[in-house]
């Protein structure tokens, strides 16, 4: 991550108008570099054919794989890879082409930092956000148009989910969900069932934050009648609040890394053989 690419983007949203735009799921997919750009202050490392329109980011351990591929033939634009381990099992993750970037870094910024050490919970996080949840487990976004559901392992469908049972989130964004019409799909997010919980949860927690996500003039959104609105940021601090995020990610990762170096020292040995008496 150099100065110079930070530099590109901030030319880039310096002479543009920001528009607050919500909700967040129809916000459109933004700019990308809000999540290549985090990964790398923390240490990732391209992979792919600079040339391509692919972009293929590894993790410094070598276990997490990222993939944006904006030719994809697929509806996963994204997809997020983990590696099993001797303790840990392997997942993976993908999302559509019109996920806001701003939410998938709430994911990958979750990645990056070191894990939480109690418990997380998900459905609470989009409850006390003002989603409806329904028996079934299914919660549904206010405004409509998303709802986050979780599926036993293999199911094919929407069935009630069972506390013993690992489950996998989907997530399903459209432009409507009524009793009279499903609406036109926009886009989607699905994790399997090894992914770690508290990952799911920093995505829908940045999914469902009220706060307006901010969108050029002429930036492509999920939806035509996406709520806009002139923004009370200036294009100036839109680009300071990512240069201020980078940064603090930059710093994070090399304090992880000084405690992990730290950590793998053999620790030091005071030699407590006694001098042999002398005669």
């Amino acid at each position: 991550m150099s100065e110079r690419q930070l530099a590109a983007f901030a030319d880039q949203h310096a002479g543009r108008i920001p528009l607050d735009t919500s909700p967040r799921h129809l916000a459109g997919p933004g700019d990308a570099r809000h999540v290549t750009h985090g990964l790398a202050a923390a240490g990732w490392s391209p992979v792919s054919d600079p040339l391509s329109a692919e972009i293929v980011l590894r993790s410094p351990d070598l276990r997490h794989r990222l993939q944006f591929d904006p030719q994809s033939t697929t509806s996963a634009w994204w997809r997020l890879q983990a590696a099993p381990t001797g303790t840990e099992p392997g997942w993976y993750a993908e999302f559509g082409e019109h996920v806001p970037a701003e939410v998938l870094a709430g994911l990958t910024d979750a990645l990056i930092a070191p894990p939480p050490t109690g418990p997380t919970s998900l459905l609470p996080v989009l409850e006390a956000a003002g989603w409806i949840i329904d028996g079934r487990g299914i919660a549904y976004s206010a405004p409509p148009g998303c709802k986050v559901l979780r599926l036993p392992e293999n199911s094919a469908g929407t069935v009630p989910w069972r506390e013993q049972e690992r489950v996998t989130w989907h997530i399903d964004v459209r432009d409507r969900f009524d009793d009279a019409s499903r609406g036109t799909h926009l886009w989607h997010a699905a994790f399997n069932g090894h992914t770690p919980e508290h990952l799911v949860t920093a995505f829908v927690a940045a999914l469902a934050d009220p706060a307006p996500l901010q969108r050029g003039t002429f930036d492509h959104t999920a939806i035509h009648h996406v709520v806009q609105n002139p923004s009370s940021l200036t294009a100036q601090q839109t680009v300071d609040a990512h240069t201020t995020r980078i940064k603090a990610l930059r710093a994070q990762a090399r304090t992880a890394r000084r405690q992990q170096t730290k950590a793998a020292m053999p620790p030091a040995h005071a030699d407590t053989a006694q001098p042999a008496a002398r005669r």
